[in-house]
């Protein structure tokens, strides 16, 4: 039984997608390694995405532009490609893929990854206090909360929310009791 939390957009590939796809199977390196590879994955994903917003050196628009977009696909990749890294589960034999779908009007990322029954209940619990609550005031919460706590987690969501006006939307997919594929999916308008 799929459980649900936003609209999660099914795409049907075809001519007007542009798509690519990674996966990734994080037992092959220590995490402290795979943090490293991540940004560099996701840089790639971002330069990828550029190619298709050519600069026009007559035109400052199109540079501001092909950046802005350069930015948002790296910051948004990284924090997927992060949390999915950290919260995978080594029992679950299944890469974690991530996809992403360029439109001519939006970017659509989609992550894939196993996770424990644990994770999974703390995740659906972030995300119903995330649904339902204003990103803005959860942000400036945490930042607070960051601030006396000394560190920086929770802000990767609310950020490609607030900063990127990304909606985003999760799925979960029992495999068996112990454990879960969770799909995240966030959308930006281009």
């Amino acid at each position: 039984m799929q459980e649900s939390y936003g609209d999660i957009l099914k795409i049907e590939p075809g001519r007007e997608v542009e798509s690519l796809n990674l996966r990734f199977w994080p037992g092959m390196l220590p995490l402290k390694q795979r943090w490293r590879n991540n940004g560099l994955s996701a840089d790639f994903l971002a330069d990828y995405v550029t190619t298709f917003f050519p600069l026009d050196e007559s035109d400052p628009a199109t540079q501001r532009r092909q950046s802005e977009i350069r930015g948002a696909v790296s910051y948004i990749s990284n924090e997927l490609l992060e949390n999915a890294m950290k919260f995978h589960s080594d029992e679950v034999n299944q890469p974690i893929s991530m996809q992403l779908f360029l439109h001519s009007e939006q970017i659509v990322f989609q992550l894939c990854n196993g996770i424990g029954q644990p994770a999974a209940t703390q995740l659906k619990t972030y995300i119903e206090h995330f649904n339902s609550h204003d990103p803005g005031e959860l942000f400036i919460a945490q930042m607070e909360e960051n601030a006396v706590s000394d560190t920086s987690a929770g802000l990767g969501f609310l950020t490609m929310a607030n900063d990127y006006s990304a909606s985003l939307s999760w799925g979960f997919e029992p495999l068996d009791a112990d454990s879960a594929m969770v799909t995240t999916q966030v959308v930006i308008k281009i």
